[in-house]
């Protein structure tokens, strides 16, 4: 009876969801067990279940399956169900409890981790070139699109991008940044390690002055480029011609053929130079054996300096005119102040030397020397126009033809004026009239005077401005010694500090017109001293000289007046000696 009340009392509901759930549990831990471990961010490999026009369905032993869309697997046209891919977890359950896979990115990961590991190995990759950019080209490489500078395509310079895209072609890859995960590869990298064998092969058999035919691979400013067939050389620009040489286009062009000779060569750094002109003859072989020093000779200049100009008198032949050769003037200029390259002109040859193949010309050796006949055409006292040079502190340079130059002492400029500096009495440039005073014909130069052109005016100035006679000026310097004074006629006379004071025990000042007193007139030095203090001081003191002679007259006894003899009575006496020695 009490088992059946137990029976009764019993809670079968609460011990079937028991039992329910604990089984439930269990099962799904088993189940759990049987389904795989995947993380977020990982690249596994699964299983295609399911195929349509916009999805595929990818079992990867999850509990749900993964679904990819169909436009990551455009590049595998034939795949089809029980197919193994590799697709990248981009999540374990999105909103609807869906398994998020991508099969692009997994094949970008695994492209991503083959590119490094092939870059360390140095291994050789196949890549496809989709299309060209910016600096070169895109390739696909190893699932993953990685950059072709336009400069490791190859060897030799490219021209046209274009005909390498669409091209299969194997790479070395160069380059990764893991930060923007990109690569860069190089085409050209695997052809200089197969030249690098072959230049080794080439070079051991090379010597020189040997002659070999080699295409023309680039040009530069510096020279040329040959491919000697799978090793390069180079043709400096002064080996190219015997003559000069603006432009290495003007004598070879891109791929031309040509035969050129070794120069030099370097085993270790692979460097081969060559020559294209020394396969001729040298001009200076063929020059007129009759050619001597003194003949006259025409030719164009190629090439200015500012010491000279060289001039080709024949194909490869130059003579150097200097620019003391271009003209007889002494004056120190630019040769480019005479001549431009492209100009024709006619010269004399100087020097001659035919071993070291040098020649030097003059110009100014065709035009008669102006020195030849200075004495008749510049005579001493003759006058001329002439042009201001230079100046010195002594004087001026002046020029009255080209090649015939003269000096002006500052002493010679003007008879009246105190010139400290040339440049206050003429300017550079200026004409100017001059006087020949002296000829230096070994040395090639005039002594020329300007102040001579006019009458000493000094001899005339002495009556005018003589010693105690007082004149008008006007102060036009002034300095810690005194006063400049500009007197008539242009005449300038000096007057010190303490000359200057006024009556009224002021000093003067620069453009006082005042009178002065000439205290010493020198005529030699072209000197006038004046004294504006005794004008007035003498002045002053004329009443007071007056007095004093009255008074010291006054003190003086007065004399018996004796009357002078005057010469009628001399001529009295005269007459009376006459007449007694007579009557003797």
């Amino acid at each position: 009876m009490a088992e059946n009340l137990s029976l009764q009392n019993f809670d079968w509901d609460a011990y079937e969801k028991a039992s329910v759930g604990a089984k439930n549990e269990e099962i799904l831990a088993k189940y759990d067990q049987t389904l795989n471990a995947v993380k977020t961010g990982e690249v596994i490999e699964g299983t295609v279940v399911g195929i349509n026009k916009r999805e595929v369905v990818v079992n990867i032993g999850y509990k749900s399956e993964g679904l990819i869309p169909a436009t990551e697997f455009r590049y595998n046209p034939d795949l089809k169900i029980g197919d193994k891919v590799e697709v990248y977890i981009e999540s374990q359950e999105d909103k609807k409890g869906q398994l998020v896979l991508s099969h692009k990115e997994a094949r970008a990961s695994r492209s991503w981790e083959r590119v490094n590991e092939a870059c360390e190995k140095q291994e050789v990759v196949m890549g496809y070139i989709k299309c060209r950019t910016k600096g070169g080209m895109i390739v696909d490489v190893l699932g993953m699109e990685a950059f072709l500078p336009g400069s490791q395509i190859d060897v030799k310079p490219i021209r046209d991008y274009d005909v390498f895209v669409g091209k299969t072609m194997e790479f070395k890859i160069v380059k990764v940044n893991p930060d923007f995960r990109n690569a860069v590869v190089s085409h050209k990298a695997l052809i200089e390690a197969e030249l690098e064998a072959q230049k080794k092969e080439i070079v051991s058999h090379l010597e020189k002055g040997q002659v070999l035919e080699g295409t023309v691979k680039n040009i530069t400013s510096y020279g040329v480029f040959i491919d000697l067939g799978g090793v390069d050389g180079l043709i400096h620009i002064t080996d190219l011609s015997w003559g000069r040489v603006n432009d290495p286009k003007d004598i070879v062009q891109l791929d031309q053929k040509i035969n050129v000779v070794i120069l030099d060569f370097d085993e270790e750094k692979k460097r081969i130079a060559l020559g294209l002109k020394q396969l001729t003859p040298h001009p200076w072989d063929a020059l007129d054996k009759d050619l001597k020093v003194g003949d006259k000779v025409h030719g164009k200049v190629v090439v200015m300096t500012d010491y000279g100009a060289f001039v080709e008198v024949a194909e490869g032949v130059e003579g150097l005119v200097h620019v003391s050769e271009m003209s007889w003037s002494q004056h120190l200029r630019s040769a480019n102040d005479f001549l431009k390259v492209g100009d024709e002109i006619d010269a004399v040859i100087l020097t001659l030397d035919r071993d070291d193949r040098k020649m030097s010309l003059g110009m100014k050796q065709l035009k008669p020397d102006p020195w030849e006949n200075i004495e008749s055409k510049y005579a001493v006292g003759t006058r001329h126009i002439a042009r201001v040079r230079n100046f010195t502190n002594f004087g001026v340079f002046v020029e009255i033809e080209e090649g015939v130059d003269g000096l002006i002492h500052i002493s010679d400029l003007s008879w009246t004026k105190k010139i400290k500096h040339p440049n206050e009495f003429t300017s550079i440039g200026a004409e100017i009239e001059v006087v020949v005073l002296e000829i230096d014909k070994e040395n090639r130069r005039l002594s020329l005077g300007h102040k001579q052109l006019e009458e000493n005016p000094w001899t005339e100035l002495q009556r005018k401005f003589g010693v105690d006679s007082v004149v008008e000026g006007k102060i036009v310097e002034l300095n810690d010694k005194g006063a400049v004074v500009l007197l008539e006629d242009g005449v300038e006379g000096f007057c010190t500090t303490r000359h200057l004071q006024k009556e009224d025990k002021s000093q003067a000042q620069k453009g006082d017109t005042m009178s002065f007193r000439v205290i010493e007139f020198n005529g030699d030095a072209k000197r006038i001293l004046l004294s504006h203090l005794r004008t007035w001081e003498e002045r002053k003191e004329a009443p007071a000289n007056t007095a004093a002679k009255a008074q010291k007259k006054e003190a003086q006894p007065e004399m018996p007046k004796v009357e002078k003899t005057t010469l009628g009575d001399l001529d009295v006496l005269a007459n009376l000696k006459a007449s007694m020695e007579e009557k003797k």
